[in-house]
């Protein structure tokens, strides 16, 4: 059976740069609340918020905040 290497496709390669530790603390974060079963933005919103990880301002998360973070993010 014949093996292909693809060596131009890399799962990151629209990434500018490294995520930061927060940016990966978020991502952890919205994993952990798909396994869940959080899969609609304000069950997702919500697992935000009982989660440790907090918006860059400190507050609380919101749909449009959330909504906006991802948007800036390019996701």
């Amino acid at each position: 059976m014949a093996t292909y290497s693809f060596p131009y496709l890399s799962p990151h390669q629209s990434r500018d740069r490294e995520p930061t530790d927060w940016e990966m603390s978020l991502a952890g974060a919205i994993e952990q609340a798909f396994g869940n079963g959080h899969h609609e933005l304000p069950a997702l919103v919500a697992a935000l918020n009982a989660s440790r990880v907090r918006p860059r301002d400190g507050g609380h998360w919101t749909e449009e905040s959330f909504t906006a973070l991802m948007r800036e993010l390019g996701a």
